[in-house]
């Protein structure tokens, strides 16, 4: 591809007010607002369309099915809501809800999980958001962490709609053919229609059902912090005893969950699509209609304070743990240069390219600055620009007094537990948990010391690396492409991107490892290993 992508449009009705907020394999994600007001904050998604249809082997028809189906479901209170669409030539852009809470599973921790009150919220909320989609004929068929949002408030939201399917429509329903999906996170049915997809008649497989299942994964998910399989065929142990067994497999992430639970996975997990757990019987089952001191009786956060203080106390990092894979019995890894092309998708063919665009214009947002400094001469100069700047995560203004305050440091503590100073000043879910994700830290090394020290942790995680780590172009102290695969054989994508930090009067290098494509939680792991590895050269104040 080349080094440099087409300008995006000039005559948007609407004005870009920050750096790349999300990255998928051929669009990138920006805020924008009204072009003369300051509110409403939303998100606008730009595609290049040639790129798609060159690199992410799909149609023009399939793109405009995304805007058609979003436009079609986005006004329920657990999906993300659509706004508008345009495009020109080589752009096509969608405006929609701006999830201001960030990813969910971000503040998830990694073989873990989190509390049966939590788990039992989100789960709730996402059964809402499926079944109101399906009750509008659409399946979304890509069910799985890397969609599942947040609002400000902590509340779910379901986003991209790029491979979803109207299965019912005017009383007639359709089965799906297309190969879709995440192989953790896919049924069983899917795969063995791709299988047969060379037969003049291949089986089709229902999108609801396959969205239920997908469901069944994310709740396991959120139980155990650890998908149940790393696919749903023979050829994984996992799954082969949970079929040989009727579910009652004797893995250790299923003897974690509790009881109550059990046998609801098992009907949403049933590989016998007749028998599988439709809605109705979710609903009526005693874990979905337990009692939850979290949940008021329409679906709201009953205590968000709480909730988002138990969230990030589960957040820890033990730094006298060994690096740890996410399987028990982790395959031999292949070569991550080699995933690029087909090596995963001769068996899985995907909707979405293996190598993301990378270009200039798609450089990552900065999360918030800590530290108390006033507007630098660089700043807007004028109110309306300055207020701009503080929406954009600029570093317009003190959040917290000190870095010690800073959400993301609690994961170091000796201990898990949330600065008081959180939790006193806090009056809103993200006020706790940040929209920003966690998976970063901060060094009091100097750049040639921590790049080395970071280059020498990828090497033992058999993460290539360049000779030279490149900042191309991009105002940073340092920016390493990060291409592998995770323990569940799965590609991962992502960025460790280095900048200055000025805190008080010390000045630190900030580490953020920020993910393109992947398992949230594969991506959480993946950072832990590497701060392990680097524990020498992270920052704690007061250590």
């Amino acid at each position: 591809m080349q080094s440099q992508l087409d300008p995006l449009p000039n005559d948007l009705p609407f004005r870009i007010i920050s750096k790349t907020i999300g990255r998928g394999a051929y669009a990138s994600i920006k805020k924008a607002i009204p072009p003369e007001e300051l509110h409403p904050v939303f998100a606008v998604k730009f595609i290049h369309k040639a790129y798609a249809v060159k690199h992410g082997r799909v149609s023009a028809k399939q793109i405009a099915m995304e805007v058609s189906l979003h436009s079609h479901i986005g006004q329920h209170p657990n999906i993300i809501e659509w706004f508008a669409t345009g495009e020109d030539a080589v752009w096509k852009w969608i405006a929609m809800e701006y999830a201001e809470g960030g990813d969910l599973f971000d503040k998830i921790e990694a073989d873990v999980g989190v509390s049966e009150d939590i788990a039992h919220f989100y789960f709730t909320q996402l059964i809402s958001g499926v079944s109101y989609m399906h009750s509008k004929g659409v399946g979304h068929r890509d069910i799985k962490p890397e969609n599942i949002l947040l609002s400000d408030s902590g509340n779910l939201k379901i986003a991209d709609f790029g491979l979803a399917t109207l299965f019912e429509y005017n009383g007639k329903t359709k089965l799906s053919t297309t190969m879709c999906g995440s192989p953790p996170y896919i049924a069983p049915e899917v795969i063995t229609c791709s299988k047969n997809g060379q037969s003049r008649n291949p089986p089709g497989y229902a999108a609801n059902l396959v969205d239920i299942w997908s469901c069944g994964v994310v709740l396991f998910v959120l139980l155990v912090g650890n998908t149940p399989w790393d696919e749903p065929t023979p050829a994984s142990w996992e799954f082969e005893e949970f079929t040989r067994t009727g579910g009652r497999s004797t893995d250790e992430l299923w003897q974690k969950l509790p009881a109550s639970v059990l046998s609801l996975l098992r009907g949403m997990l049933n590989v016998d699509v007749a028998n599988r757990y439709n809605f109705e019987r979710i609903k009526m089952h005693p874990w979905y209609t337990r009692k939850n001191p979290l949940l008021t009786p329409d679906g709201k956060m009953a205590d968000p304070l709480g909730m988002a203080a138990q969230m990030l106390e589960s957040m820890h990092i033990d730094f006298s743990q060994k690096p740890t894979a996410s399987q028990r019995n982790p395959r031999q890894s292949q070569d991550a240069m080699d995933i690029d092309s087909n090596e995963k998708t001769s068996k899985f063919s995907f909707t979405q390219p293996e190598t993301p665009i990378n270009d200039i214009m798609f450089d990552w947002e900065r999360p918030p600055r800590v530290h108390a400094a006033a507007l630098s001469a660089t700043q807007p100069a004028n109110a309306k620009d300055a207020d701009i700047s503080r929406m954009t995560n600029s570093a317009a203004g003190p959040l917290f007094p000190s870095l010690a305050d800073e959400p993301s440091m609690s994961q170091f503590a000796s201990a898990p537990t949330v600065p008081l100073s959180l939790t006193q000043h806090a009056r809103r879910f993200r006020d706790i948990v940040p929209n920003y994700s966690l998976t970063r830290f901060f060094s009091h090394l100097s750049s040639p010391l921590l790049l080395q020290m970071l280059r020498d942790a990828l090497h033992q995680l058999n993460v290539p690396t360049p000779a030279i780590p490149q900042v191309q172009g991009r105002d940073h102290a340092a920016w390493i492409g990060v291409k592998t695969v995770d323990g569940r054989n799965c590609v991962l994508l992502g960025d460790i991107v280095v900048d200055t930090y000025i805190s008080g009067d010390a000045e630190l290098l900030e580490v953020r490892f920020v993910k393109v494509k992947g398992d949230p939680l594969e991506w959480r792991r993946f950072f832990k290993n590497v701060v392990v590895l680097c524990k020498d050269g992270v920052y704690i104040p007061g250590a």
